[in-house]
């Protein structure tokens, strides 16, 4: 009776289920580098993307039609990359094309779009233009689905949360550039702004710029990429590349991690009509508290619209002019406290940094520099950079980090402190070798010690402060550098500097 019953049922099932069109599963892509690239709480995130766009730079383009911004995880590109994504803020898209490039695939050579119906991320699911992919996909010669791509591409994955906290509800089109050949690009490029007919379209290159040269030759490399994109010719672009990997600069790798999306979206702005390119900020690794000086990465931010910008920004800081006056101005002390105080809470609130392109020209002198922190009068971390060998608005910023957060005598500095906490700067002078111990006075010299390869150092205001006299002092020194306390005796090595110090309480 129970197989009667059951085969009945069955057959009910199957008869009343003719007719029906079955629907189909979507298909989502799930996020691959949420709580690395970017944070994986959707709070922190957006808090995140709304910090960045604050600190933007204005509009100074009408309508773009195409971005180039980076692609590295947000604290170091972040801001970058919303300064580009601030120039389109209060335009309704159509459609955004994200443009990125191919770092998990070997050998993949074509361009592929993502044959998906969404991409989640922390904030939600972004919806893909479906149509336009099926379109693309009939192009056979030049556009395929390869879903290996697209699995793990971080280029692409970056910027949908930008995107979703700008454009909610405006679908996107994520395509993968394989090789960078300017063949390539330009036929999709042109192709892309034929099949985007009359629709309004936002383009976003996804492009970091020069790999891993120093701090110095990744401003001089990618100061010549980003002003090659200023002539929209993607071979011209593509040859000055080239060029620069050709000429010998240390450790530069690439000039461009994105020099396919970059040449498409050059190419599909000037057949869309947005033939003014506008180079809207720069800034590499380096120049966050936790970048190297030896290793660096590029980011830049340009804009194509149909009119040329009503301002141009200057993304590029005169290093060779800068001139630090002696002693500094309040202003300028005001700015360097400001911005020591700006780079720990920011930290804080939302895992990012502050850039230093608001301060003074003159504080992008290269100087070294201390930061100190108290709490109702006691020591909460103090930590400095003796070299002269990055500018002082860098120094302080990594300074201040550093002493709030990795002062090994101190557990880390947290946000419910910093109403407590007072900063304290201390600029100091190019230190000078000195023979002995007759040279140093305390109260005016600060004082380096350096042997068998350990070293230490005090600040000028150290040894008054403890009541200490010379022999004291270097005594306290020695054993700060792992020495035995009458190291300094021989063969040891005494520098001297002096320090201009000021703090917040001075102006309180």
């Amino acid at each position: 009776m129970n197989r009667l019953y059951i085969a009945l049922l069955l057959c009910f099932t199957i008869l009343s289920s003719c007719g029906t069109t079955p629907t189909r599963e979507l298909t989502i892509r799930n996020p691959a580098v949420s709580g690395r690239f970017y944070p994986s709480d959707p709070e922190d995130l957006a808090h995140s993307i709304d910090t960045f766009l604050e600190n933007a730079i204005e509009p100074v383009v009408d309508s773009p039609v195409a971005i180039v911004v980076p692609h590295a995880g947000y604290v170091y590109s972040g801001q970058i990359c919303a300064d580009g994504f601030r120039q389109a803020m209060g335009n309704d898209y159509d459609l955004i094309v994200v443009l990125g490039t191919n770092h998990t695939t070997q050998g993949f050579l074509k361009i592929s779009v993502n044959d998906c119906d969404g991409y989640r991320t922390p904030l939600g699911v972004a919806s893909v233009d479906t149509s336009l992919v099926k379109e693309l996909l009939q192009h056979d010669e030049l556009v395929e689905y390869n879903p290996a791509v697209h699995r793990s591409e971080h280029s692409v994955e970056v910027q949908i949360p930008f995107i979703q906290r700008i454009f909610p509800s405006t679908p996107i089109l994520p395509v993968v550039v394989g090789m960078p050949e300017p063949e390539m690009c330009t036929a999709f490029g042109h192709l892309l702004a034929e099949l985007v007919g009359e629709r309004k379209v936002l383009i976003v290159a996804s492009s970091d710029l020069s790999h891993y040269p120093s701090y110095e030759d990744a401003n001089r490399v990618d100061r010549a990429t980003l002003e090659s994109i200023l002539q929209m010719d993607p071979h011209q672009f593509f040859d000055a590349t080239q060029d620069q990997l050709r000429s010998s600069i240390p450790n530069l790798s690439t000039c461009a991690c994105g020099a396919g999306p970059i040449m498409v979206a050059m190419t599909a702005a000037s057949a869309l009509n947005a033939s003014h390119p506008t180079i809207l900020s720069y800034a590499n690794s380096a120049d966050i508290p936790v970048g190297s000086q030896d290793r660096a990465v590029g980011y830049g931010a340009v804009a194509f619209s149909a009119q040329v910008a009503s301002a141009f920004p200057a993304p590029f800081p005169p290093r060779e002019n800068a001139n630090l006056p002696s002693p500094l101005n309040d202003s300028l002390r005001r700015s360097l406290l400001n911005h020591a105080r700006q780079t720990i809470t920011r930290y804080l609130a939302t895992e990012t940094f502050p850039l230093t392109r608001s301060l003074d020209p003159c504080l992008r002198a290269n100087r070294g520099g201390f930061v100190t922190l108290t709490k109702h009068g006691e020591l909460r971390g103090c930590i400095g950079h003796m070299a002269q060998d990055m500018p002082l608005c860098n120094v302080i910023g990594a300074m201040a980090f550093q002493a709030s957060q990795n002062d090994r005598r101190f557990y880390p500095v947290t946000l419910d402190e910093m109403d407590d906490i007072e900063i304290e700067i201390s600029l100091l002078t190019p230190y000078e070798r000195v023979s002995g111990p007759d040279d140093i006075v305390i109260g005016r010299d600060g004082v380096l010690i350096r042997k068998n390869g350990r070293s230490a150092v005090y600040l000028p205001h150290v040894a008054p402060e403890q009541g200490w006299d010379i022999t004291e002092t270097l005594q306290h020194l020695c054993r700060k550098a792992g020495l035995p306390s009458n190291a300094w005796r021989d063969n040891m090595e005494f520098f001297t500097f002096q320090a201009e110090v000021f703090s917040e309480n001075d102006y309180h």
